[in-house]
């Protein structure tokens, strides 16, 4: 199935970023049609995280899945908003899909191991953030070949927004909009 050679390849690109292989890319598809493949496949794993993490008060309504959907999503733009950030900082040529999509595919693994870890053990939430951090870095410094402060500042970036916009959306709005795990 096309669906899990995506997530394989995936698993493969970032293993082979975190090493430093310099062909880390071709494990990606990084083009339109790849980004749309990572935003369904996130769409997908962030609908099942909904339904795995209500699954003991019922699955909510539609305009209650879609909310759900909606602060699922931050997390995508909370990397986008990041990324373009720090492009507009530093000064380069770097390509927003070379980022955007093994990005997405991070975000995927965090929300598939964070509903996990979610149902088992809450506490440990914090390592996978620690963990998405470290991941973050290594897209700044392999993919956009920053250098580490550059790097480390986009992934502290990220990260404050991504756990920072679900956290005010839920002030603003209250218990419509929980933050995901």
């Amino acid at each position: 199935m096309k669906i899990w050679t995506a997530l394989k390849e995936a698993l493969a690109g970032w293993i082979a970023m975190v090493r430093g292989e310099a062909d880390w890319q071709r494990h990606f598809a990084i083009s339109a049609a790849g980004l749309t493949t990572a935003l369904v496949l996130f769409l997908f794993f962030a609908l099942l995280s909904i339904a795995l993490a209500t699954a003991d008060v019922g699955i909510p309504n539609f305009f209650g899945l879609i909310i759900a959907l909606l602060v699922q999503s931050l997390s995508i733009l909370a990397l986008l908003i990041g990324i373009l950030v720090t492009r507009r900082m530093v000064p380069g040529e770097v390509r927003l899909l070379d980022l955007l999509v093994p990005g997405i595919y991070a975000l995927i693994a965090y929300l598939v191991v964070g509903t996990l870890l979610s149902l088992i053990a809450g506490p440990v939430l914090i390592l996978l953030w620690i963990g998405l951090a470290v991941l973050l870095f290594y897209l700044g410094w392999r993919a956009a070949e920053w250098n580490i402060g550059v790097a480390a500042a986009f992934a502290a970036l990220t990260m404050v927004l991504l756990v920072g916009m679900p956290v005010t959306l839920y002030m603003v709005l209250g218990p419509v909009a929980a933050p995901p795990p």
